[in-house]
C-alpha cells in the first residue's frame, strides 16, 4: 500500500464544453497506481484522457468523482496543495510557457525565490539543477537563444530545484526535432535511475514509452493495458485498434510474423530486431 505513491481511485472527470450542452466525459471511472520510484509512461491518442488524468495527479484538476491521493494526500483538501505542488513538479509540452526570466539561472531561480528559499540555498540548489540536466554552462545565457530540447531541459531543471519526488511530463518532447528529444529522453531517466524521482511520462512517441518501466494505455477515459513495454507492445492489434502506432522494430516483426516468418512477438528495438533475424537466419540458412 505504502509504496504507491500516485493513487487514482475511481475518478470521474468531465469538460463544459459551452453554456446548455452536455460535459464531455473525459475520465471515467479511472483507477491507475504509480509506484515509488516507477518510470511510467502513459499512451492515448488524442483526447483519450492522459494529459488531463496528468494534471490530476498535481491538484491542477480535481476529480469530479472517486479521490487522487499523491504521497497519502488527498488532491481534494485544500491544506494538501502546496505539500502536492512541491512533491509533483509538472512539465509541459512548449517550454516557451515555463519560461519566465531572461537569464538561464534566473528562471530557474524563479519558483525557489517564491517558495522564500534562502538565497545561498537557492544558488546552491540552481547550480546543482543546471548540472543534472548537463545545462551549467549556459547558466548566463538568455532562454529564448537556445534550442527546444535546450529550453525543454532548463524548465526541467527549474522543476527539480524545487526538490520534487515525482516529475510528471505532459509530451515534453512534442515540440522537439529528434536530437532534443533524445537529450530530454536521457535527462529523464537520468533522474529516474540515478535519483529515485518518480516519473510519469505522457508522450505519443512509442520509442520513448518502449524505455520505460511500464506502460499504461488509455482510452476513452479508461486504461486498456497496463503493464511492462514488452507486454503492452506485443498487443498491437489491440493498439491499433484504439489508433496507436507501436515501436517500428515492432511493427517489422508483426508484419513477418504474418507472413509466416517466425520472429518473437515481444521486440522493442533495432537491436533486439538485429539479434532475433540473424538467430532465425543461423537456424534456417
Amino acid at each position: 500500500m505504502e509504496n504507491r505513491f500516485l493513487r487514482a481511485e475511481n475518478i470521474h472527470f468531465s469538460y463544459h464544453t459551452g453554456e446548455g450542452d452536455t460535459p464531455a466525459v473525459v475520465l471515467e471511472n479511472l483507477s491507475v497506481a504509480i509506484r515509488r520510484g516507477e518510470f511510467t509512461a502513459v499512451l492515448g491518442h488524442n483526447g483519450s484522457g492522459k494529459s488531463t488524468l496528468a494534471k490530476h495527479f498535481n491538484a491542477i484538476l480535481l476529480p469530479q468523482g472517486g479521490t487522487v491521493y499523491v504521497d497519502g494526500m488527498d488532491t481534494r483538501e485544500e491544506e494538501n496543495l502546496l505539500n502536492i505542488r512541491q512533491t509533483v513538479g509538472m512539465v509541459f509540452q512548449n517550454p516557451d510557457n515555463q519560461i519566465v526570466a531572461t537569464i538561464v539561472e534566473e528562471d530557474v531561480a524563479f519558483a525557489l525565490e517564491n517558495m522564500g528559499v534562502d538565497p545561498p540555498e537557492i544558488r546552491r540548489r540552481v547550480d546543482e539543477a543546471l548540472k543534472e540536466v548537463g545545462m551549467y554552462e549556459y547558466r548566463l545565457h538568455a532562454p529564448h537563444q537556445l534550442s527546444g530540447g535546450q529550453k525543454q531541459r532548463i524548465a526541467i531543471a527549474g522543476v527539480i530545484a524545487m526538490r520534487p519526488k515525482c516529475i510528471v511530463l505532459d509530451e515534453p518532447t512534442a515540440m522537439l526535432d529528434p536530437r532534443g528529444r533524445r537529450e530530454v529522453l536521457r535527462t529523464i531517466r537520468k533522474l529516474n535511475q540515478e535519483h529515485g524521482i518518480t516519473v510519469v511520462l505522457i508522450t505519443h512517441y512509442m520509442d520513448e514509452a518502449a524505455k520505460a518501466d511500464r506502460v499504461v494505455v488509455m482510452n476513452d477515459g479508461r486504461v486498456l493495458l497496463d503493464d511492462t513495454p514488452r507486454e503492452v507492445f506485443s498487443h498491437v492489434e489491440t493498439l491499433k485498434q484504439v489508433g496507436l502506432d507501436v515501436p517500428q522494430a515492432t511493427e517489422l516483426s508483426y508484419l513477418l510474423r504474418q507472413s509466416g516468418i517466425n520472429l518473437p512477438v515481444d521486440l522493442l528495438d533495432d537491436e533486439e530486431f538485429a539479434a532475433a533475424w540473424q538467430a532465425l537466419m543461423e537456424v534456417h540458412g
